[in-house]
């Protein structure tokens, strides 16, 4: 998720007034990319297999292995965002950026 983007119940909505940007090295999208790229495929996967009336704890697996794909995804992003974005804010003298950081650990804890 893109800094300024908000995922909110069903749906991604931009934080008013923000011009935000990351800025990740050509290596770490690709990574991301690719990541995510397969996990939308797991996801088309566990589609398929709900329309073929497969078991439900073979579904469940595979539900779990796709949570399991995005805390990934989500700890390299994080991981990212704290060495770079949150360290430059906070060098800067913006220190509302520790608060935006809780809140968005505590959505991602749920």
């Amino acid at each position: 998720m893109e800094p300024g983007i908000e995922q909110s119940g069903g749906g991604v909505e931009a934080h008013e007034g923000c011009e935000r940007t990351s800025h990740h090295s050509d290596k770490m999208k690709s990574n991301l990319t690719t990541r995510l790229n397969r996990i939308e495929g797991q996801i088309r996967g566990i589609k398929g297999m709900v329309e073929k009336d497969v078991y439900c704890d073979d579904i469940l697996n595979q539900i779990a292995a796709v949570q399991s794909a995005l805390n990934g995804v989500g700890r390299l992003l994080l991981e990212g965002h704290m060495k770079s974005c949150v360290i430059e804010r906070i060098q800067e003298g913006d220190h509302d950026v520790i608060d935006e950081l809780l809140k968005t650990m505590n959505k991602l804890m749920k």
